[in-house]
């Protein structure tokens, strides 16, 4: 078990975290079941560095929302998948928002979660081993921002601000089509292929705004991302 990897369920009903723990360990995972918001950042950065997060939104001493934010300002790049029992669009906006990856809504069947768990992993993985294949040297520059997809950072002189492992995904995707026009959809699938379909295009939307703020490019005259009104994205030729 010492190679398993690692899964991280923050869940305050006993019943749910303990169905999870059953699940997943007997998929052969390392899992450590935790009941408060305000253990998640200490555990995931030293005692339990995991590789996925099941992420329950409603918690004591932290919400999800803010435990992910969190997460993602320490540069823990995994992947976070949120558990609720809220279902609306807009609280579900708010978990991509945060950094979440996928979005799970109570009640759901313990099994299909776990396959849910398996396609996160497997995509994190394939990600990874894209980005380091695709990116000579693991990095690239925007402008004087210099992009490590290995490290989901980006870095401009001395300040280093970390990616979300979606923000990073979306860089690498227009860095590989530098200069060319890509569709929402297009993103939407090469970015989000493990849940596009419940993907609007408000949530890529947010995603660039936030990738804006995070290379300093401005919203209003953006240099680097650019906007096609009606169609897509794409990345400024150098």
């Amino acid at each position: 078990m010492n190679d398993a990897m690692k899964i991280l369920i923050v869940e305050d009903d006993p019943a749910i975290r303990m169905g999870l723990e059953e699940v997943l360990h007997g998929e052969g995972y390392a899992v450590l079941g935790l009941e408060r918001g305000d253990e998640v950042v200490e555990r995931a950065l030293a005692e339990f560095p995991a590789d996925l997060i099941l992420l329950d939104v409603m918690l004591p001493g932290r919400n999800g929302y803010d435990c992910c934010r969190a997460l993602r300002a320490s540069g823990v790049g995994v992947p976070v998948l949120m558990l609720t029992a809220k279902g609306r669009e807009a609280d579900k906006l708010t978990g991509f928002d945060c950094g979440a990856d996928d979005y799970v809504t109570k009640p759901f069947g313990i099994r299909e979660l776990a396959a849910r768990v398996k396609a996160l992993l497997r995509r994190a993985r394939e990600t990874g081993a894209k980005e380091r294949e695709r990116e000579a040297g693991g990095v690239f520059r925007i402008g004087e921002n210099v992009v490590d997809p290995v490290n989901h950072s980006i870095r401009m002189g001395e300040v280093v601000t970390p990616l979300t492992p979606r923000e990073c995904g979306l860089l690498v995707h227009l860095q590989m089509h530098r200069g060319r026009l890509l569709t929402r959809d297009e993103l939407l699938t090469a970015v989000w292929s493990v849940n596009a379909a419940a993907v609007t295009t408000r949530t890529l939307d947010q995603t660039v705004a936030q990738v804006r703020r995070k290379l300093g490019d401005a919203a209003s005259q953006p240099r680097w991302i650019l906007t096609v009104h009606g169609v897509g994205y794409k990345l400024a030729a150098e």
